[in-house]
């Protein structure tokens, strides 16, 4: 073979150029999953427990949750009813209701909400905040008609939220053990007591008289709950990951941090 090294090295080249064209010509195979299951591909030891593997994997996520088990079948529950309850009846309201009607309803508890978030700012001494929220209960139960209308936004008071749990937070409570709450989702033992707080304040105070008459009709809270989840966009499952639970989990906690902090 050492006689003719031109004739070998032209043979090599013919098909090194012969398998450039093969590859060249080839179609370009897209990965059907578009990248949005990446996990699909990774070979998992069988005999590894899915929560060691994620707790492994997710060290920067760790928070407090010494009710894990717990948490995951509500945050489960949560998932379900979202999925076949409640999404549906949001998804019905948003059909049969015109959208300058759903976003006077909107308006109209976001008013009444203003009422808790006056209240804790003045709580935690936020001046400014107090005085916007002042301005805009005044605005928009007057010129807003009982708050169906949100004229104060347009003129550059956006709503802001305060809840008891901040509240609390202010004064140094810590947050306490992660705690999923059912269907209301994610929350800590400070921030479940603060919504005790503020509801039982918002019932006492009965601003426009919506306490006493959703005390005598319920569909009024239903209508509230409804809108509630209307105005909220996320939706599970929408992460595309199988660590979820932990990300919500994260997310929530440090939001929570950065709220109090403010």
């Amino acid at each position: 073979m050492a006689k003719y090294p031109l004739l070998i090295a032209s043979l090599l080249c013919a098909g090194v150029a012969n398998a450039d064209n093969s590859k060249a010509n080839a179609p370009v195979v897209v990965d059907s999953d578009g990248f949005k299951e990446p996990l699909s591909k990774l070979k998992f030891n069988p005999g590894l427990d899915q929560r060691e593997f994620e707790r492994s994997t997710l060290n920067a996520l760790n928070v407090y949750d010494p009710l894990e088990e717990w948490n995951r079948r509500v945050y489960h529950f949560n998932y379900r009813f979202d999925q076949w309850v409640f999404l549906p009846v949001v998804n019905g309201y948003r059909y049969i209701t015109p959208s300058f009607l759903r976003t006077g309803v909107s308006n109209f508890f976001n008013n009444v909400g203003d009422i808790p978030n006056l209240v804790n700012s003045l709580l935690q001494f936020k001046g400014q905040r107090s005085m916007e929220t002042t301005a805009r209960l005044l605005l928009n139960t007057t010129i807003g008609v009982a708050g169906l209308w949100d004229p104060a936004t347009s003129m550059g008071l956006p709503r802001q939220s305060e809840d008891f749990g901040q509240t609390l937070g202010f004064y140094g409570v810590p947050g306490g053990a992660y705690f999923v709450l059912p269907i209301l989702g994610p929350s800590n033992l400070r921030d479940t007591a603060g919504l005790v707080v503020d509801y039982t304040g918002e019932s006492a105070i009965n601003f426009l008289n919506v306490a006493e008459v959703s005390s005598n009709h319920p569909e009024v809270w239903a209508l509230r709950a409804v809108d509630k989840r209307y105005q909220n966009s996320f939706r599970y499952g929408q992460l595309n990951t199988p660590f979820e639970y932990e990300k919500v989990r994260y997310v929530y906690t440090e939001s929570r941090k950065l709220q109090v902090a403010e």
